[in-house]
């Protein structure tokens, strides 16, 4: 899941009553709804009112968004505590229950928890990179750009570009990306992810106050 870059612009258009900017975001993460629901194969009845549900607290908790980018990291990690939510009330109301079925159902929502969690980690790692690349000079970013494009720019041509010595790309490539390396960014989620290694469980940052 990539982090879009016109996600905080339209968040904070959302936020002072921009219609247009809300339709947006519906529009743009309601398959990212439903697509997380199947994953916990919930019927289409419940996941409508998963999917319902999210975007109502969404609503409420837009204005507390600490980091407007973060908010399909956000979209996921509550889609799948309402998916859970829902799970375990039907299961608590079920009036007759198979103990294999149980456990089946509860290994699928585990490998499923796993998945969203790693879609998540994914997310605030790319929104991590993307500030840690705003933060390089100009022509380390213009470098990394056409080194990583598909196909491959040669090095002639990159060279040309940048007014670069053919020989040079490669010690000024490793330089860059020592310099992306020690960002302030890439440096927190660092932090972030050694604390959880170390405490043996995660502890995310919360994303919204209060």
């Amino acid at each position: 899941m990539r982090d879009d870059p016109s996600v905080p612009g339209l968040v904070m258009r959302a936020r002072i009553g921009d219609q247009a900017a809300w339709n947006r975001l519906v529009e743009t993460y309601t398959p990212l709804l439903w697509s997380t629901c199947r994953r916990y194969r919930l019927s289409p009845e419940d996941s409508a009112d998963v999917v319902q549900r999210v975007w109502m607290l969404l609503v409420e908790q837009l204005s507390a968004l600490r980091e407007p980018a973060a908010l399909p990291g956000w979209l996921l990690t509550t889609t799948k505590r309402e998916c859970l939510r829902l799970l375990r009330a039907s299961q608590r109301h079920a009036s007759r229950s198979d103990p294999l079925d149980d456990a089946a159902s509860r290994l699928a929502a585990d490998e499923d928890s796993t998945a969203v969690d790693r879609a998540l980690l994914a997310a605030e790692r790319d929104v991590a990179l993307r500030r840690a690349f705003a933060e390089l000079h100009p022509r380390c970013r213009r470098l990394l750009e056409l080194l990583i494009r598909e196909p491959p720019v040669p090095y002639a041509d990159i060279s040309a570009k940048l007014n670069m010595p053919i020989g040079s790309i490669g010690p000024t490539r490793a330089r860059c990306l020592s310099q992306l390396r020690r960002s302030r960014a890439l440096a927190q989620l660092l932090a972030t992810e050694a604390e959880t290694v170390e405490g043996g469980e995660e502890h995310a940052r919360p994303l919204v106050d209060g």
